[in-house]
């Protein structure tokens, strides 16, 4: 997955600040989301707080972030936590080499009937990724929903369909996901 650092000029003072408002209007929103990736397991090292400030970290590198929609903002937020939430996992694994994973990640709406640990999670990644090549709309919109939170209504919005189509999509994304997940056991 490709990163948020910057490859260009250094943030204005201005944009630092429009992107360091646009942060602070969607922090709470975005701790509640990392409170909710990680509530099932209270022995994860990585905190609600953490996994946001890792995001901000991702984020604050790129001044383009900040003349984006607050809706945008959410979406690319999501990416930098889906990013962050992997390279965790990854960090985790490598250490245990497999021995259980301490990150637990669940679904508002459940995608399988169990929760998610780390090595599980990086098969989420890869299927997502997978399915961002063969149905892009979809996996934008599980990213969206998944990682940043966004209800039926904001990501209709944000993806310029009708809430039937992300309903829709939501089903089949889902559906699909549980496939690739149970063929990667």
């Amino acid at each position: 997955m490709p990163g948020f650092e910057s490859d260009g000029p250094a943030a204005t003072p201005e944009e630092r600040k429009a992107l360091d408002h646009l942060f602070s209007a969607a922090y709470e929103e975005l701790r509640r989301l990392a409170a909710s990736v990680r509530r099932d397991d209270p022995s994860a090292t990585l905190s609600p707080t953490a996994l946001v400030n890792e995001a901000w970290l991702k984020l604050a590198g790129s001044p383009h972030v900040a003349s984006v929609s607050r809706l945008q903002f959410k979406r690319i937020a999501a990416r930098a936590m889906r990013q962050v939430l992997v390279e965790a996992a990854r960090r985790r694994n490598a250490i245990k080499r497999g021995a259980g994973s301490l990150l637990t990640v669940t679904f508002d709406e459940p995608l399988a009937e169990s929760a998610f640990c780390g090595k599980d999670l990086l098969a989420l990644d890869v299927a997502l990724d997978e399915l961002g090549r063969i149905q892009p709309r979809q996996a934008t919109m599980v990213e969206a929903r998944f990682f940043g939170g966004l209800g039926v209504q904001e990501t209709a919005t944000l993806l310029n369909v009708s809430e039937a189509t992300i309903l829709r999509d939501w089903r089949a994304a889902r559906a699909w996901l549980a496939h690739e997940l149970r063929q990667a056991q």
